[in-house]
């Protein structure tokens, strides 16, 4: 598995098709020889490439590429897929069914996660599937209130999905009550203005309000265009 300074890297030339061990440094915040060592290493498993570039009567400099491997692993094409997926998915016009296809999902990501989340306690799971997030480059954090803890995303892992269709955010709270295994309820959300969404153990709610997520497996979006 990659570490995430790795998958930082590889994300950067992803994006860019190719950049230069100063441009690496200005964008990842790190120094020159800690992109030389992170090169070095995918240079070795075959992900990255060093090419040459000529500057006229100059120097030659040395701009650093995916390869072919590198582009399979890095997936290039695995927005547009979960976005042509998705838009699968929103036409289904039974909202039972619909909400049956996303816990299906949610079940089948579980089962690939579920032996990184392990405890046996709530906050432990809960911190699991935290630090599993944030090593995808996604942040989460755990804090706890009123004795219980709360999951918190400071990052969304599905943005552009999100904002077409929060059905996404259903099925996101169907897989962290899964990997938990204490059902949660989004009690906040970005979509609705807020800087995070947070996650907590679900429990009696106040009358007049309701999760974001309990009618997110019924929206057919009404975002686009």
């Amino acid at each position: 598995m990659q570490s995430p300074g790795d998958i930082t890297i590889l994300d950067c030339l992803r994006k860019a098709d190719g950049l230069t061990i100063a441009q690496l440094e200005e964008i990842v915040g790190v120094t020159a020889t800690a992109v030389r060592q992170r090169l070095t290493r995918l240079m070795a498993e075959g992900l990255v490439d060093r090419v040459r570039v000529s500057q006229g009567r100059g120097r030659p400099s040395h701009r650093y590429e995916l390869t072919e491997r590198g582009r399979q692993e890095t997936g290039r094409n695995f927005a547009d897929l979960a976005m042509a997926l998705w838009a699968e998915v929103r036409t289904i016009e039974d909202p039972e069914v619909r909400r049956g296809l996303l816990q299906r999902l949610s079940s089948r990501m579980a089962a690939l996660y579920a032996s990184a989340v392990e405890g046996s306690d709530l906050e432990t799971r809960m911190r699991a599937v935290a630090s599993l997030w944030t090593s995808q480059q996604i942040p989460f954090e755990v804090r706890v209130e009123n004795e219980l803890p709360v999951l918190t995303a400071l990052g969304c892992p599905y943005t552009e999905l999100a904002e077409k269709d929060r059905s996404i955010c259903a099925m996101e709270k169907m897989l962290f009550t899964e990997l938990i295994g204490e059902k949660l309820t989004l009690s906040s959300c970005r979509l609705d203005g807020t800087h995070c969404c947070t996650f907590e153990v679900a429990g009696p709610r106040p009358t007049g309000t309701a999760d974001p997520g309990d009618n997110a497996g019924n929206d057919t979006g009404n975002t686009e265009s």
